[in-house]
């Protein structure tokens, strides 16, 4: 593959803003380059250092008045919810009713499927997401559909077929041992084919019988490296509901805990209503929180204590969701700004560092990738999205009052949306340009 560069403003994440000094984490060049080679970074400096080192006949592609920042993780995110986004409803449990488990009958038809997900990948790279956790549906078809769309993309994407026995249209029901066979075969088929990786998929406790959640867990540990995802405390009544079905269990994550679903690549949307020792276990043992505040906002679930979930003293590893269909936008930069405004609400002020980080190397961190993505730094997969800092009249006009890049940060995720995606790159390869699309 044929070596080259980009150049322009370049901000990185070395360390967690949520735990030290926002200066001791960012890594910030006004005027710098990223040397590429076979998908991987090979060089990042400052443009006048690397250029002392960089061979004449290298081609450059300059960025001026951009950010050259590591692609955008988006930790939590329904694939074939896509057609049903901003679709109106009352609660959590009222809309996966109405909506949710109506349009996801349609992806037994895998060509139906695979032209979802194409445009939910194309929608992906628009926005500047390189990266996501994504549930499919029960059929192993829409899994099939999705891996091979991500797979001609050569996108670092993680999925699975999502498992229910019971509480939900007999349409979208498998048996605890065809959800263990069907997501092994799955598991077999596409855990580690390029960059493509696979999550054991309980959609959330009561969508699953004992003996499922049981085969879930053995089925995860039985495949090391592998990831399981579910939802999590996003709504009292699922709590409550929670609390019926298994009235052994003293809690939510006990329920997980039980079925041996808790650990490194276990990652949960939501954990709205999470009590202290239950966030103390998710601690322990290296469990994971997608921090989804479109979806909480838009279905009234509840307000995440993001301060709180990543207290210093008992960090629990977050990263950011769109959450898509019940998040209402494809745009990191949108979904930072309501996490600003959930945070507010929960009596903490998340500073701009910390809002990208945890849309990209905290993202990272939760879902066990920092040392492949999620930063720019010689070594890591060649991940990239480029933001336009002038995308639209008002932020061109606001930016002229931006001293520094903090404030250039907090204007770009509280007035920007994906017109701001001047261009992504996947493993160094440009695979969206807003210009020429």
């Amino acid at each position: 593959m044929i070596e080259k560069a980009i150049r322009g403003s370049v901000l990185t994440f070395t360390d967690n803003p949520f735990h030290a000094p926002v200066e001791q984490c960012i890594h910030y060049e006004s005027d710098a380059i990223v040397v590429i080679k076979d998908g991987f970074i090979k060089d990042f400096g400052s443009a006048q250092e690397v250029l002392n080192r960089l061979k004449s006949d290298i081609p450059i592609t300059h960025y001026p008045r951009s950010l050259i920042m590591p692609g955008f993780i988006d930790c939590h995110v329904h694939y074939p919810q896509l057609q049903i986004i901003g679709a109106f409803g009352k609660q959590l449990l009222d809309w996966l009713t109405q909506y949710v488990f109506v349009c996801e009958q349609q992806f037994k038809d895998k060509e139906f499927a695979k032209n979802i997900a194409q445009r939910f990948l194309k929608e992906c790279l628009r926005a500047g997401t390189t990266t996501a956790s994504v549930f499919c549906s029960v059929h192993p078809e829409s899994v099939d559909a999705f891996f091979e769309e991500s797979e001609k993309l050569n996108m670092r994407n993680i999925a699975g077929k999502v498992l229910m026995d019971r509480n939900a249209p007999p349409e979208l029901l498998d048996t605890p041992q065809k959800g263990y066979d069907d997501t092994k075969t799955l598991i077999n088929k596409w855990h580690n084919k390029g960059r493509q990786l696979y999550s054991v998929t309980p959609r959330f406790a009561p969508t699953s019988s004992p003996e499922q959640m049981e085969l879930a867990g053995a089925v995860w540990n039985e495949h090391p490296g592998t990831y399981l995802q579910s939802h999590i405390s996003e709504n009292l009544d699922e709590i409550a509901w929670v609390n019926k079905l298994f009235p052994d269990r003293k809690s939510y994550v006990d329920v997980h805990d039980y079925y041996k679903q808790l650990g490194p690549r276990a990652i949960y949307g939501h954990g709205l209503h999470l009590e202290e020792s239950e966030l103390q276990r998710l601690h322990d043992t290296g469990t994971s929180i997608a921090h989804c505040p479109t979806s909480g906002f838009f279905l009234g679930s509840g307000i995440f204590d993001i301060g709180n979930t990543c207290n210093a003293k008992r960090p629990v590893r977050v990263g950011l969701a769109t959450d898509l269909g019940a998040g209402t936008s494809f745009s990191p930069l949108q979904t930072m700004n309501e996490a600003y405004k959930m945070a507010q609400l929960a009596g903490y002020a998340l500073n701009p560092a910390q809002a990208f980080y945890l849309a990209t190397r905290g993202a990272a961190h939760a879902l066990y990738l920092d040392d492949k993505i999620g930063s720019i730094a010689p070594g890591m997969e060649a991940d990239m999205v480029v933001l336009d800092l002038h995308s639209t009249p008002i932020i061109d006009y606001r930016m002229q009052y931006a001293n520094d890049i903090h404030e250039a940060l907090f204007i770009q995720m509280m007035l920007g949306d994906d017109r701001a995606t001047r261009a992504t790159l996947i493993a160094g390869e440009l695979c969206y340009e807003r210009d020429n699309a």
